[in-house]
């Protein structure tokens, strides 16, 4: 199996574990929530996470393109994303 794929589908059997954990049944097993308001908090979520890192790749960028240094790129870098 491919390295990647093979380590997506064991995040998904760890978030499967850490959910059945938590909420004591498995997802086949739950017919009680509303998956479809699930899915739109979440997508929501994404589209923040999401202008967060273009953000971000857009500042170190800038950073990039206008420090020379090498040691002052990292420095401004790290304060970027600490």
């Amino acid at each position: 199996m491919d390295k990647i794929v093979n380590q997506v589908v064991q995040r998904y059997q760890s978030r499967s574990d850490v959910g059945v954990r938590k909420y004591g049944t498995t997802l086949e097993g739950n017919n009680k929530d509303n998956y479809l308001r699930h899915i739109q908090e979440e997508m929501m979520d994404a589209t923040l996470y999401i202008e967060k890192l273009i953000t971000q790749k857009e500042e170190i960028t800038n950073l990039v393109k206008s420090i020379p240094n090498d040691m002052e790129l990292g420095t401004a870098i790290r304060k970027l994303v600490s």
